[in-house]
């Protein structure tokens, strides 16, 4: 008797008399379960432990002409961006600054902007990058501003008739036309307002730029001021040929399109907004701002508009030929803008003029 209700194992086998298969069968099965997950210990999610670390980059920067290591930045956290990395590499090599430090994934590629992210460039843990020096770097606003303070500067010198740059004889003996006081005056207003939009509308951009670009720019603007200043403020100067009514007409022009380049500046400064996507700075009550309804860069047109002016209302070559110029980099910046805005705003495609309404 004791030996029936006692169990068997058979080959490995738990076997209880008197009970059915199909019963038994279920129990083997829940024993072996159990058994198994018994001997698997707690339960534990690898993959949420291996997304729980966090991933470091290793930052490899070779020099771009000589392909040689300058060095190797270790355990860049995976939201590090190029900002990041350029102080790195300035702590590290603290003979570059971060504002000349250019790095690139492949040679001759683009420059990587500070932006961004290195997740976003890299394709494992070892990321190579290319490292240029861009030179000596200045601020946009220093740039700016120095462009637009030579030019004033320098026409007052010229106004002012100075000893060592026309003859005193000459100059005393000849009273100045009016229309010599109006173009001083004009001019004066001119870069007056690019100095303070530059301060306190435009949106300069934080980055910066080699210096020879500075050079490039003040050398542009100040020798073609002093060329200017020089014919409108000699003692032999000739007036415009219709006299008056040109001169009226023109300054009348020039300032209506100075204050219309103001109002331009200032609304795409502050454009409108609708949700998170910015819409085109659209015409408001302003007369000045209807421009926006013909081109894509009004304040392109009202500066050539105001350049065009003074040309006529001066009747000099020298400023002839710098409104020519002017003219020519700012048709290409307006087309190059009125591309970008063609991708970007799909409202905008009524508007086919750039800078001049129905021509270009």
């Amino acid at each position: 008797m004791f030996k029936k209700n006692k169990s068997l194992e058979r080959k490995g086998e738990l076997v209880f008399p008197g009970v059915p298969r199909p019963i038994m069968k279920t129990m083997r099965n829940f024993h072996s379960l159990s058994q198994l997950v018994l001997s698997a210990g707690p339960l534990k999610s690898n993959q949420a432990t291996r997304h729980s670390k966090t991933t470091h980059f290793e930052i490899e920067i070779l020099d771009a002409h000589t392909r040689k290591q300058i060095c190797i930045l270790d355990k860049m956290p995976q939201t590090s961006t190029i900002h990041d990395v350029k102080q790195r590499f300035h702590k590290t090599c603290p003979k570059w600054y971060p504002s000349r430090i250019g790095l690139q994934l492949e040679c001759g590629g683009p420059f990587l902007k500070d932006c961004t992210s290195i997740q976003r460039v890299a394709s494992a843990s070892i990321v190579t990058l290319y490292f240029t020096d861009l030179g000596r770097q200045v601020s946009w606003t220093t740039v700016f501003l120095a462009e637009y303070t030579g030019p004033l500067l320098i026409y007052l010198l010229f106004y002012l008739r100075i000893s060592y740059i026309y003859d005193v004889k000459e100059s005393s003996k000849k009273v100045r036309h009016p229309v010599v006081h109006l173009a001083c005056f004009c001019h004066c207003i001119h870069y007056i307002r690019f100095l303070l939009e530059t301060l306190f509308v435009h949106k300069v951009s934080t980055g910066y730029t080699p210096l020879k670009n500075l050079i490039k720019g003040c050398a542009f603007y100040w020798i073609f001021t002093s060329w200017i200043a020089y014919y409108i403020n000699h003692p032999r100067y000739t007036p415009p040929s219709f006299g008056t009514r040109q001169i009226t007409v023109s300054a009348i022009n020039f300032l209506i399109c100075e204050a219309g380049n103001h109002f331009i500046n200032v609304m795409l400064a502050h454009p409108n907004h609708t949700g998170n996507n910015a819409c085109f700075p659209s015409p408001n009550y302003n007369p000045l701002t209807w421009m926006f309804f013909l081109v894509s860069c009004p304040n392109y047109t009202y500066e050539i508009g105001s350049w065009i002016s003074f040309t006529i209302m001066t009747q000099t070559l020298p400023v002839g030929i710098f409104t020519l110029l002017m003219s020519i980099q700012m048709s290409l910046w307006a087309q190059k803008k009125h591309k970008i805005y063609l991708k970007k705003f799909n409202s905008y495609v009524h508007r086919k003029s750039a800078i001049i309404p129905f021509l270009l």
